[in-house]
């Protein structure tokens, strides 16, 4: 029972329309999709979404570090998890949405070979998952007006992208509120975009707005400057650029810096190493929060499952294939029904179709 076969492909997916966060836009996300291929005929997808501000990976560099973890995996054993990703550690450091990539189609193997969706190994504390929806920077105005058409597609949590302009921010915070009631959950994200001086004022200007938190409110680099907002601000702080791993998200917590903690696949390295950052966090008392980078269906089915198995997920930011004009998912993955990604009968993550014209051909094969 080995791995026998590791095919690297590279994708490009289309935005419907241009997506702008604090740091830039972006109309198109380029991902790599890696397929791995056991000598008992069963298969595992997964899939890569660098990005150079949050992990310092491009596309090109996640085809490098490939290029260097995929011989070294042949022959092991796919259900081996844990063995094989300390083995892309021993090969090479960094790199986590490379290694993400191939974390999740060994788990996708997991559930293939035993037969049942991955959620239900990862600890199957939940059947569904409520995600929000992502509200790109705009205008206040285009943005309240993307509020409404969101909440009448039935979804219940938004998520505000903030942090271009503070007067700015607090008028789209307003506005949104506005436009969708006080039933909808309000989620904001600055992506690091104000000093702490700005977050604590914005956030005390929007406290009557009932916003659930506020994420990534100041700089990844800046600890103290998290931990000042956490201590002055009303509405709860939740760390996503700041924490790549377990040891992170110790070091934010013991400068009470947190409340709570994105988790994000790509960010990571992978299954495995976010259920260590949950646990960390778990043991501390804060809740996790999955989120996602620019992924297709594979990586989102990924992190649903993921927060479906694990009690101490309690949110999902899981919407950016929603985003996407370009579908590469054919059949099968996740699906979303008033605000909830919900999982079909299939075995590991439920990718059962690409779309081999958006796939193409590999870009290297390794055996």
């Amino acid at each position: 029972m080995g791995i026998e076969r590791v095919e690297v492909y590279s994708v490009t997916l289309r935005f419907f329309e241009p997506f702008r966060i604090a740091p830039g836009a972006s109309e198109k996300s380029r991902n790599v999709v890696v397929k791995i291929v056991t000598d008992y005929g069963v298969e595992g997808w997964g899939e890569a979404s660098p990005s150079r501000r949050v992990t310092g990976e491009t596309v090109e560099t996640v085809l490098e570090a490939l290029s260097k973890i995929a011989p070294k995996l042949i022959g092991m054993c796919p259900l081996r998890i844990e063995q094989n990703v300390e083995t892309m550690d021993r090969v090479i450091g960094g790199n986590p949405a490379a290694k993400a990539a191939v974390d999740t189609a060994l788990h996708d193997i997991l559930g293939k070979t035993t037969g049942k969706p991955l959620f239900m190994l990862l600890g199957g504390y939940r059947t569904q998952v409520l995600t929000d929806f992502t509200l790109s920077i705009k205008t206040p105005r285009e943005m309240a007006a993307d509020a409404v058409k969101a909440v009448e597609k039935g979804f219940r949590a938004l998520k505000v992208k903030v942090g271009v302009n503070p007067s700015e921010d607090v008028e789209r915070i307003r506005l949104v509120r506005e436009a969708v009631g006080e039933d909808v959950e309000i989620r904001v994200d600055a992506n690091g975009g104000w000093s702490p001086e700005q977050a604590v004022e914005v956030l005390n200007r929007v406290e009557k707005f009932k916003i659930r938190f506020v994420e990534q409110p100041v700089p990844a680099h800046d600890v103290k400057g998290m931990a000042k907002v956490r201590r002055e601000s009303p509405i709860p702080v939740m760390a996503d650029e700041s924490v790549h791993s377990p040891s992170d998200a110790l070091r934010l917590i013991r400068e009470e810096a947190v409340d709570l903690i994105n988790i994000k696949l790509a960010k990571s390295g992978g299954i495995l190493k976010a259920r260590k950052i949950s646990d960390v966090a778990e043991a501390a008392g804060v809740s996790c929060m999955i989120g996602c980078m620019s992924e297709s269906e594979i990586g989102i089915a990924a992190g649903a499952h993921f927060a479906a198995g694990v009690r101490n997920v309690s949110y999902a930011d899981l919407d950016c294939d929603l985003l996407h004009a370009d579908k590469l998912v054919k059949k099968g993955g996740t699906r979303v029904e008033n605000s909830m990604r919900l999982f079909s009968r299939e075995s590991g993550l439920g990718v059962v179709e690409l779309d081999t014209g958006l796939l193409g051909k590999p870009l290297a094969v390794y055996k």
